[in-house]
């Protein structure tokens, strides 16, 4: 036991750190003086702000004007296709065997009976080989004839009022009175 008493140390305390001298207040140095900004640098920016807004404008503007063309073309559209529309429907009722059987009656032209052909090796005629009569055997607007709406135009006066005028007309459309002087005021007491 010896041997472990004399190999012992004496345990030491540690020194206390040493702190470092707090320094003393002193006032915080001036900041570097700022230069005023360059006028040229505040122009540059102000007027490419003024051209971003004019371009905007402009193709707003322009964007707009397209739009207003878009639609005035668009009514253009719809009213060439109602012309369109009209001038088919009078094509089908003029195209109509009954409107081509009236306008051949009228030329004068009139239905052939049988039919007859011609060899042309030597010229020999087979069939009737007479031509048609003077009298049409078919008669187009006769009273078995259903009338073809498409090709009677709309009636636009009754049997009984005569010929519409522009004043029945407007009579029938009850327009609201001229402002020739001003608005109308009400009669008061």
């Amino acid at each position: 036991m010896s041997l472990n008493a004399t190999a012992r140390k004496p345990l030491v305390a540690p020194d206390a750190p040493t702190r470092a001298p707090r320094p003393r207040l002193t006032p915080v140095p001036k900041t570097a003086v700022r230069r005023k900004p360059k006028l040229a640098y505040a122009l540059v920016a102000l007027g490419g702000a003024m051209a971003i807004g004019a371009a905007q404008i402009g193709l707003s503007l322009a964007i707009t004007q397209d739009s207003y063309t878009l639609a005035s073309l668009n009514t253009q559209q719809r009213t060439l296709d109602l012309q369109t529309d009209a001038l088919q429907e009078e094509l089908t009722g003029l195209s109509s065997p009954q409107a081509l059987a009236s306008s051949a009656a009228a030329l004068g032209m009139v239905v052939a009976g049988s039919p007859s052909y011609l060899r042309l090796s030597d010229g020999a005629v087979f069939g009737t080989g007479a031509g048609a009569g003077w009298s049409s055997t078919v008669d187009p607007t006769g009273s078995g004839a259903v009338s073809n709406s498409l090709l009677v135009p709309p009636a636009h006066a009754d049997a009984n009022d005569g010929p519409v005028t522009d004043d029945a007309v407007a009579e029938s459309e009850q327009l609201p009175p001229a402002i020739t002087d001003g608005l109308p005021s009400p009669e008061t007491h």
